[in-house]
């Protein structure tokens, strides 16, 4: 069901995660967001920091905005995005986590990479019993962020299999027993969330093409395993909301996680039978070579394409990012075109500041083709020269 890019021309948006600012000292842990929301230090710093991510994208002129990620903690390489779930779900053991042995989910850094430090902090509660939603309070972290915005509020969280590759298991008698059982949790939490109204919920990192690239023999790990673990976790949601699926190849610290330029065509196939609304594709830091086989294979669901490069902090000109969106034009049709960030900003290797110029050049960039193409103009305050501290000579 479109509802947020429903009546918007190249809709623009943030794939999720924003900087967190320097003031913002609380951590989440493993209390429960509404328990800790009764803190007045930690509502007080979560609520300042969910209404700033908030201000920032509304000043760039973006037309679906995200809570930055807020109830992240302060952790390596933004570990967290795996790590909530299972810190407030039922059935793990919270209170002895253990680390995620070496190589599960195919990643594998040595000792003197930064990323081989991201791998030391997958410390993980252990599945003792059955999964289920827990207090994972979704809904309740949408309405702390949709209440101080008129414009519509994107949910996102991370993938079914993520989170299974990464847990430690004395339950499930194999690896798709527990993928499916987490699917399940996810997807009574998700109805809650779509009930309450809110317009977009996007599953993010999907595995199908990380494991379609890596070609590995594996008879029961494969993408077609991972299309059927998505399907379930979004099971009845599209009659509600809006449902994306956010695909890319990594950005812990803001780094690379394959040496060379990946593509996604081996997993175009399989991707066009994800049960969802919108897809997103990491497009600016690969140069898009994978437009045109996008553009033929995905069909009937919109397309997302990043058109912002979240490993570097040079930022991208609004000319530079119009470029990207002619390119992605010759191949997908404006209406069903929604114009993104490769992937969020803020897993520990970016400024606010960079983050916020970003997005600014995002909408600059989608008004130059939007103007090309008689499409109305997105509002972009921060670019307003009125405002200007200074003078230019006359």
């Amino acid at each position: 069901m479109y509802r947020a890019t429903k009546d918007i021309k190249l809709p623009t948006t943030i794939t999720g995660s924003l900087p967190r600012p320097s003031w913002y000292t609380e951590n989440l842990g493993t209390r429960h967001f509404l328990e800790a929301m009764v803190s007045r230090r930690f509502r007080e710093q979560y609520e300042d920091a969910v209404t700033c991510y908030l201000r920032d994208q509304e000043l760039a002129g973006l037309d679906i905005v995200t809570d930055g990620d807020a109830h992240f903690d302060d952790d390596v390489g933004g570990q967290s995005w795996t790590a909530y779930p299972p810190n407030h779900m039922t059935g793990l053991d919270i209170a002895h986590p253990e680390p995620t042995p070496a190589g599960r989910g195919g990643i594998m850094f040595p000792r003197g990479h930064i990323l081989h430090d991201y791998l030391e902090s997958r410390v993980m509660p252990v599945i003792t019993g059955p999964v289920g939603r827990g207090n994972l309070q979704y809904t309740a972290m949408w309405k702390a962020a949709q209440r101080f915005t008129e414009k519509p509020v994107k949910f996102g969280a991370v993938s079914a299999e993520i989170v299974a590759f990464a847990l430690q298991d004395r339950h499930y008698k194999s690896v798709p027993e527990r993928m499916f059982a987490i699917a399940d949790a996810f997807n009574e939490e998700y109805h809650d969330l779509a009930d309450a109204g809110c317009p977009v919920i996007q599953i993010e990192e999907p595995q199908i093409h990380l494991i379609a690239v890596r070609k590995i023999q594996d008879k029961v790990i494969t993408p077609q395993l991972m299309v059927e673990v998505f399907n379930r976790t979004v099971k009845g949601l599209r009659a509600k909301t809006e449902v994306w699926a956010h695909s890319c190849w990594g950005n812990p610290s803001q780094q690379r996680m394959f040496a060379q330029v990946q593509s996604y065509k081996p997993a175009l196939e399989t991707y066009n039978t994800v049960d969802a609304d919108v897809i997103t594709f990491e497009s600016s830091s690969s140069g898009g070579i994978d437009l045109e086989a996008i553009g033929k294979t995905i069909t009937e669901k919109k397309i997302a394409i990043g058109v912002i490069d979240h490993h570097t902090l040079q930022v991208e000109s609004p000319d530079e990012v119009a470029d990207k969106i002619r390119a992605a034009l010759k191949y997908i049709p404006p209406e069903r075109l929604v114009i993104s960030t490769d992937c969020g900003m803020g897993r520990e290797g970016m400024s606010r500041r960079h983050a916020f110029y970003k997005i600014v050049s995002l909408v600059l960039g989608t008004n130059l083709v939007r103007k090309e193409l008689g499409f109305p103009q997105a509002r972009c305050p921060a670019a307003d020269d009125r405002y200007s501290l200074v003078v230019a000579p006359k």
